[in-house]
């Protein structure tokens, strides 16, 4: 027969997400005595302590807490002992073994780390996005993008969108080919998130004929022709004139520094 519930009270300065996690990989170890975890976020006051501490005598719960503010803490581990009831602290003697390591004080700010929690997970949801919308991928959803890059073939269009993702930005990328129209959703995006990618024909012509090399095939084809080339940039840059894009050339610059400019020129910094 399963011994009955018990609880444990776990008080953070933040929203506890990390610490509840925790716990909970802690108390995996005692199943045969399950417990019911109730989190309180945000606590910050003098006042939220104690009315959360009476709630936890009431149940004799294990109080947990992860707080930043050295005094609150310190409150925290004062009444429970003046309360009897049990209580850790996950976070003051990490604070102070890095305090010691790092030669300072923490800052003693809650939810530093769950702003940096958010933001690698923005920027994982841009990778997704991104690698789902390369190469004229999924363009009915163009205009989810912050941003979108056309370009002739071998224009450093994807190397240039993960770089950006890995920024936290969602791109998506469009091949402009000669002959062929652009999508339509591409030419009816706000032309201030469209930025397109020019290359000077030699440079592309090395690329190209470098690309089909590797891959064994004949370097001298019509993806890889001079005319023909310098014909998919001329009507590029047609393109990008008519509908008002911004323009990056390519020919001699790193992908940062080709990022860079792109959010620049349609004004993201």
């Amino acid at each position: 027969m399963m011994a009955s519930p018990w609880e444990v009270f776990l008080l953070s300065d933040a929203t506890g997400e990390t610490a509840e996690s925790m716990v909970q990989a802690a108390l995996s170890q005692f199943r045969e005595k399950p417990a019911i975890l109730r989190r309180f976020s945000n606590v910050r006051t003098k006042n939220q302590i104690y009315e959360i501490l009476d709630r936890a005598l009431a149940s004799q719960a294990l109080v947990v807490f992860t707080l930043v503010n050295s005094e609150l803490a310190q409150l925290v581990y004062e009444e429970c002992d003046a309360l009897g009831l049990a209580s850790h602290d996950l976070l003051t003697p990490l604070l102070r073994r890095l305090a010691e390591q790092v030669g300072h004080s923490p800052q003693g700010l809650p939810g530093l780390f769950r702003g940096m929690d958010e933001e690698y997970f923005r920027r994982i949801d841009a990778i997704e996005f991104t690698v789902k919308h390369d190469d004229g991928q999924e363009c009915r959803n163009l205009h989810k993008a912050d941003i979108v890059l056309a370009g002739v073939s071998r224009s450093s269009k994807t190397p240039v969108s993960i770089y950006l993702a890995h920024r936290g930005w969602k791109v998506a990328n469009v091949p402009i080919v000669a002959g062929i129209d652009p999508p339509p959703e591409l030419l009816k995006l706000d032309a201030k998130k469209v930025a397109g990618l020019i290359i000077e024909p030699q440079r592309l012509l090395e690329m190209r004929a470098a690309r089909l090399i590797n891959m064994g095939q004949n370097p001298r084809t019509e993806y890889a022709d001079y005319e023909r080339i310098n014909e998919e940039i001329s009507a590029a840059r047609r393109l990008f004139r008519r509908q008002r894009w911004a323009v990056i050339d390519v020919s001699t610059k790193a992908i940062e520094e080709t990022a860079n400019e792109i959010l620049h020129k349609l004004k993201l910094i």
